[in-house]
């Protein structure tokens, strides 16, 4: 793979302090609030972002180590290609959330829904458009059926820590 460099553009601060049991998607994260803190040279970047109701979080798993291509991933007992999945140990450790966006007080995003480790290095923030964003077409594959089936609730667990929990 050819190298890519990233600059960390702030960072996310959430009472996550640990992987064990945090919540794996936002829906699983209703009400927990955070914030973000923008490095304060590109507070103008911010300007409009007020009126948007939700943002989508680009951020660098800063703590996940190694992946494998084959996973055990938290809706599912069986195995999945890495790329069917949103496991968290990926090539490039790179995760997006969408959370809801309460205020802006200078360079402070206050935010809700929060599934992200405490002190995650942020690399973008993204308005959500739903025009753009929701697809009513869309097939979410061997998910659609476990979504139906699994309590939405569902916390992490050693597959964030241990390559050998798999």
């Amino acid at each position: 793979m050819s190298e890519i460099s990233f600059t960390s553009i702030g960072t996310i601060y959430t009472p996550h302090k640990t992987r064990e049991n945090m919540p794996i998607q936002p829906l699983s994260a209703r009400g927990v609030k955070a914030r973000v803190e923008l490095n304060p040279e590109l507070l103008d970047g911010l300007r409009d972002l007020e009126s948007f109701s939700h943002v989508i979080l680009i951020y660098h798993l800063h703590k996940s180590e190694g992946y494998e291509l084959d996973v055990k991933p938290f809706m599912d007992d069986k195995t999945h290609g890495l790329f069917a999945t949103r496991a968290p140990r990926r090539p490039n450790a790179i995760g997006m959330s969408t959370v809801k966006l309460i205020s802006i007080e200078g360079n402070v995003l206050h935010v809700e829904d929060v599934d992200i480790l405490d002190g995650t290095p942020l690399l973008d923030i993204k308005p959500f458009f739903s025009k753009f964003d929701n697809r009513p077409d869309a097939v979410s594959g061997w998910l659609d059926e476990k979504w139906k089936e699994k309590n939405r609730e569902i916390k992490s667990d050693k597959r964030f820590i241990n390559l050998s929990s798999i």
